[in-house]
């Protein structure tokens, strides 16, 4: 089917895509709006995920800083991007904040898995596996049980692997993609700090 000016203009509109792109997703998806809609959220993340690996020099962002009503509850957050153009849209500003808020609320210790030393992973892996033994588990059937638990492990302590707390359906690494894709430059979430009274501090560094 012949694809419309105007059906190109709605689709820029609701994407921020340029105009041949909404034109080739249109005539791909036989000018199903929503069908065209998610093939450009889908070609966004692919090229945020090139970004993501793409080295390229990340020295302007924010930091951002949340404290709890009671100032019992205080976080610290840097998230860097390419320029001071992008640092200051509304979009990565947002990114920032809700980071500080999720990072107070979901309490994570490192940033990425690789983060984590080997020696704290090693530790829980035995530990879910004489878990899994003790309840009777067949050898081949505990490798697969320890397998899922340390995912399990590695969302409640890493940044990147946790739901997010406004929308546990993606987690903060889909959430920074969608970010990178929506304002078009490499994003990295530098390192954290979270303080509470009582409590040792949590570090991404």
């Amino acid at each position: 089917m012949a694809v419309t000016a105007q059906q190109v203009k709605e689709l820029r509109e609701a994407t921020g895509a340029g105009p041949l792109d909404c034109k080739k997703a249109l005539e791909s998806t036989g000018g199903d709006f929503d069908k065209a809609v998610n093939q450009l959220r889908e070609k966004g993340l692919a090229r945020a995920a090139k970004k993501l690996g793409a080295g390229r020099a990340m020295n302007e962002g924010l930091i951002e800083t949340y404290l709890h009503f009671n100032h019992r509850l205080g976080v610290m957050v840097e998230v860097n991007c390419e320029t001071d153009f992008v640092a200051n849209t509304d979009q990565f500003r947002t990114f920032v904040k809700d980071l500080a808020l999720h990072i107070a609320n979901l309490n994570p210790e490192y940033i990425k898995r690789e983060e984590v030393p080997e020696a704290v992973v090693e530790a829980e892996r035995q530990l879910q596996r004489r878990r899994a033994i003790e309840e009777g588990k067949p050898e081949a059937v505990a490798d697969r049980i320890v397998a899922g638990r340390m995912d399990k492990f590695f969302e409640e302590i890493v940044l990147m692997e946790q739901p997010f707390l406004r929308d546990d359906s993606k987690t903060i690494a889909q959430l920074l993609a969608e970010t990178v894709a929506g304002v078009g430059e490499s994003i990295e979430v530098r390192r954290f700090a979270r303080f509470a009274l009582g409590e040792n501090t949590e570090s991404g560094e």
